[in-house]
């Protein structure tokens, strides 16, 4: 029985999630998601945590709570 391309595309999702990939793999992953309800699903759940994550790092701290972080690290500096 050979792969029809769940390996490959499997070992290279979070290269293809990123756009870390050359052209011609990227377009071989791409051919096979569509095709491949199993890898399709796993690229979904890929890209969704993928999404969220550069959501969360985009987000900053509310100007208070950085305040109130930044005073007590300075106390506990003036402390030691």
């Amino acid at each position: 029985m050979t792969d029809c391309g769940c390996e490959k595309a499997k070992a290279e999702l979070e290269e293809y999630l990123h756009n870390e990939l050359r052209k011609d793999d990227a377009a071989d992953i791409q051919e096979h998601l569509a095709t491949c309800t199993d890898c399709s699903a796993e690229h979904l759940i890929g890209r969704t945590m993928t999404e969220v994550m550069q959501r969360a790092c985009k987000e900053t701290a509310p100007e208070v709570l950085r305040d109130q972080v930044l005073l007590k690290l300075r106390a506990l500096q003036a402390s030691h």
